[in-house]
């Protein structure tokens, strides 16, 4: 500390602060950087509590000598660069101000997302912009939506599950008295603290989990789940499990949540298949030509009744239901052989209400029908698609995703359902895992499912993004399926 040279400034709060106003510190900084890129081969970095490190003269400066010998490094420049962006120092909270090179843990996609779907009031607006990918926080430094890494949960704080059963922290086994570890962590238990055998409670813990993971993987950005989270996997409410090397922080495989590991599969491979959830570009809100003259913008927010959302809606406190529209002609990118991207429309319905909210369905302006593709309350499975203008009842804290109907082709299926239903062995299809709850209620009444339908092929193919060699589909088989797979579950 200046003048008090026997005391350090600690902005970590666990001690080792570097001084990068030090030549040598910032020597050992690059040259640690250098070395693990050249010689261990690393793709990148996650700096944690970043803001330190930009720490000169007490306050954080996004123009301080760290970013500048990171921006001209001819090596460390080359590779990702996460920022956790914030430490515990006076103005360390700088989600959205790091250099344009950088992406950044957004640490308000967090809380907007939690305080969303357990009904705080006042979030709608925001719950819309951190779902288009953040573009008030980055748009402004030239970055793209893939700047915000968007998460729910991390290693610090609670999991997903946890995060749906407890509203306080239970760190007692850290030896602290329960002192230790976040104490407002935007979790709802719903309606009963911790383990309980009540099925009505395990159900919309079960929902919201699912409500929490679609959200995440259908927004623009880069999606980033909590190991175990796709699981169902519990610290028992512990939020602060860094010293733990135990049963607690330990991932128990006799546990696992199959339904929730199958919904979180189908989820990932619907934002893989489908480049409307990954645009390059944020959106704009502009017409986009769809052919004969009609014009849509490439995004349009719905209120409940079917029309356009208007500012009076979006400053409502009271507002917890909202619909988007994402035009998929109005993808403002282009593969690696310079073909414009399109893709199919979508529809998405968010209810965090605590009651069934119906939405009418807009014009056969946006699509003549839609087929649901995902529904987090169960409710969507065996229907037939939803016709323009219809009303469409979404359940009490839920989210229903609709893709414009197609007719079934008589090609080989080579849709998701189809790939997920080989690789499994089983007739579970996409539409199956998506839609059937993951907690069993009493009922015992059975769902039938009916597979999504493949879109008839296209003029133009730049609209499919090339697969993903580490994740290749299983085959697909050779006909399609037309019997409907039958899935017991309750709703």
């Amino acid at each position: 500390m200046e003048g008090d040279e026997k005391h350090y400034m600690d902005y970590t709060g666990t001690g080792n602060s570097l001084n990068v106003r030090s030549p040598h510190s910032l020597q050992l900084l690059m040259d640690s950087l250098r070395y693990w890129v050249t010689e261990m081969h690393v793709d990148g970095f996650r700096f944690d509590l970043a803001s330190t490190l930009a720490r000169e003269f007490y306050d954080v400066d996004k123009l301080s000598t760290f970013f500048e010998l990171i921006q001209q490094d001819p090596v460390v420049s080359q590779v990702k660069l996460i920022a956790e962006p914030w430490d515990v120092g006076p103005g360390g909270y700088q989600v959205g101000n790091f250099p344009p090179q950088w992406t950044e843990w957004n640490g308000k996609y967090r809380d907007t997302v939690r305080d969303f779907w357990r009904g705080e009031p006042s979030t709608l607006g925001e719950f819309a912009s951190r779902l288009t990918g953040s573009a008030d926080l980055y748009e402004h430094s030239g970055r793209r939506p893939v700047a915000s890494i968007n998460f729910v949960t991390a290693h610090d704080g609670f999991t997903l599950a946890d995060l749906v059963s407890y509203n306080e922290k239970h760190n007692e086994a850290n030896g602290e008295g329960n002192n230790d570890g976040e104490s407002h962590n935007r979790s709802w238990n719903c309606g009963v603290e911790g383990p309980t055998e009540d099925p009505k409670v395990l159900g919309l813990r079960a929902r919201q989990q699912r409500n929490f993971i679609a959200s995440m993987l259908l927004s623009q950005g880069v999606p980033m789940l909590l190991h175990g989270d796709e699981l169902g996997r519990t610290q028992r409410g512990n939020n602060n499990g860094y010293c733990q090397d135990s049963e607690l922080t330990w991932i128990n495989w006799d546990s696992v949540d199959q339904p929730l590991v199958e919904f979180t599969a189908a989820v990932s491979a619907l934002r893989a298949k489908h480049p409307t959830f990954r645009r390059s570009r944020f959106f704009d809100g502009r017409p986009v030509l769809r052919g004969e003259g009609e014009r849509l913008p490439d995004i349009v927010w719905l209120d409940v009744d079917g029309t356009t959302m208007t500012p009076s809606d979006w400053d409502s406190g009271f507002g917890r239901s909202v619909g988007v529209f994402l035009n998929g002609d109005g993808i403002r990118g282009r593969d690696n052989q310079g073909r414009r991207i399109t893709d199919v429309n979508f529809l998405l319905y968010f209810n965090a209400h605590d009651d069934e909210v119906g939405f009418k369905v807009p014009s056969d302006e946006y699509a003549p029908a839609w087929d649901i593709i995902i529904d987090t309350a169960g409710g969507g499975a065996d229907t037939e698609p939803v016709q323009a203008e219809a009303v469409l009842g979404v359940g009490a804290k839920s989210l229903v995703v609709l893709r414009a109907h197609s007719v079934p082709d008589t090609d080989p299926d080579h849709s998701v359902a189809a790939s997920l239903a080989a690789l499994s062995q089983t007739a579970t299809t996409e539409t199956a895992s998506l839609t059937s709850p993951a907690t069993p209620s009493p009922s015992t009444r059975k769902l039938q499912v009916v597979p999504e339908a493949t879109p008839e092929p296209k003029k133009h193919h730049a609209s499919e993004p090339k697969a993903d060699p580490e994740n290749k589909p299983g085959a697909a088989p050779k006909k399609p399926r037309k019997p409907r797979a039958h899935k017991n579950g309750g709703s």
